[in-house]
């Protein structure tokens, strides 16, 4: 469920949002969803104004163009892009009944494409269908118990409907594999995941505990300080918050640094610098950085 689980790179503050705001990292799945929402974008911005002539002429050469998708799409001739170009008009439509089951058809036909069933789930899930969407994650899953966009959409779907400790105990159980025999690399994912719904539950210490943990696990990763830092915030504790966000400073490097400087500033938290330009000595790098604000 978390962004920063599944990311390369520190999110920041944006990491807490994981759950609310999944966001599919294959590049296949973006390509998808960024046609998909332009279309949408784009109609939903023009149905706002009085339909005019431009508006009208768009409009029947959008359903022109579906008209022929589907057309081939029946008679067997349609390819791969004829699908996924029809999708994208179809959810721009907002006919989400016949996205649906078409997204079925190219799931099935591509089981290995699971992008295609992560989106599946979404759309079952924004049409109330949560046991539909339940059912897609788990097609995932099956497959690879660790994929952690249908990690984050799982946890999301089970806390929505009052599971969140059935979730908690699933994702613990995938973190204990996931350290033992050695530190795999999905253990920082999994284990940040399962920190965000700590504190989604409002368990903020054991939430702090987990992080401060995936910091001695990970030691050059800024996720688990910026997630930390998030955490004291919340927990009214600003100079442990700064402490920490001092912490993923002396992780990252360049722009990022800069940027987290403005979350501090954000935050009314002092600067992040010492008057040389760096870190401040009060957290700097060294084994203060193990045992945690």
């Amino acid at each position: 469920m978390s962004e920063r689980a599944g990311s390369g790179a520190p999110t920041g503050a944006s990491s807490s949002r994981a759950l609310r705001q999944p966001a599919l990292k294959r590049l296949a799945a973006i390509a998808l969803l960024a046609c998909c929402l332009g279309v949408g974008w784009w109609l939903g911005q023009r149905s706002g104004d009085r339909p005019g002539p431009a508006h009208r002429q768009l409009h029947q050469q959008v359903q022109a163009e579906v008209n022929l998708l589907q057309g081939r799409l029946a008679s067997g001739a349609a390819t791969a892009g004829d699908r996924q170009r029809l999708l994208s008009l179809l959810l721009g439509l907002d006919r989400q009944g016949e996205a649906i089951a078409l997204l079925e058809q190219m799931a099935d036909q591509e089981p290995g494409r699971w992008p295609l069933r992560l989106l599946l789930a979404d759309l079952r899930r924004n049409a109330n269908d949560r046991s539909g969407a339940e059912r897609e994650l788990r097609q995932i899953l099956n497959q690879d118990p660790r994929q952690i966009e249908a990690l984050q959409r799982m946890a999301l779907l089970q806390l929505e409907q009052g599971r969140g400790q059935e979730a908690r105990a699933q994702l613990q159980a995938l973190l204990t594999q996931a350290r033992k025999p050695s530190l795999q690399p999905q253990a920082l994912a999994i284990g940040l995941l399962l920190a965000d719904l700590m504190q989604r539950q409002g368990d903020l210490q054991a939430a702090a505990q987990l992080h401060q943990q995936l910091s001695r696990d990970v030691p050059a990763d800024a996720r688990p300080w910026l997630a930390l830092a998030l955490v004291r915030q919340q927990q009214g504790n600003p100079q442990a918050a700064q402490q920490a966000l001092v912490q993923a400073r002396s992780r990252l490097g360049g722009q990022g640094a800069d940027r987290l400087d403005q979350v501090a500033v954000s935050w009314g938290l002092a600067g992040l610098r010492g008057p040389s330009g760096a870190p401040t000595p009060s957290a700097g790098p060294g084994p203060a950085a193990h045992s945690g604000p």
